[in-house]
């Protein structure tokens, strides 16, 4: 088994329990040094922009651990757009109450740039919120600016 570190809408427990049935989540922790944005808008026909992390000292990104079987791995691989090629798996250092670990992350393969729907940044937002990240955490996610489907006048 491996560690896998969900930042997105996958920070939803119920999600995962539907990606991936065999393997469990074992807790939550941050991984510093890099934040949250998003990344390919327009580049795949998406409506908008989707999540992903980058490297930038002094901020960190909130996560849910999961202890993810070889069964669900090519599953979630699958979802996640590994096999498409839209993202990348990295191994990064998550820090938590018990220590650090290291698990893998998924980090889309192209520049940062563009804004997220509003619906899918609620869903983040309240997937976060389920996996229990600090309120401060959650507010700011649903501060951040969303893309329109008409221009503002």
């Amino acid at each position: 088994m491996g560690h896998y570190a969900a930042y997105g809408s996958n920070l939803d427990p119920a999600r995962m329990r539907a990606y991936c049935p065999h393997s469990p989540m074992i807790g939550v922790g941050w991984v510093e040094g890099w934040r949250l944005t998003f990344a390919g808008e327009g580049d795949m026909g998406w409506e908008g922009a989707v999540t992903t992390i980058v490297e930038s000292p002094g901020d960190r990104v909130f996560v849910s651990l999961y202890d993810v079987h070889p069964w669900d791995a090519a599953q979630l691989d699958e979802v996640e757009g590994v096999t498409a090629g839209a993202y990348q798996k990295l191994t990064v250092r998550v820090s938590t109450l018990e220590g650090d670990i290291s698990a893998w992350v998924y980090v889309f393969d192209g520049y940062e740039g563009g804004m997220p729907t509003a619906w899918y940044l609620s869903e983040i937002a309240n997937a976060a919120e389920k996996a229990g990240a600090p309120d401060d955490y959650v507010a700011e996610l649903r501060r951040r600016p969303t893309r329109t489907s008409s221009p503002e006048l």
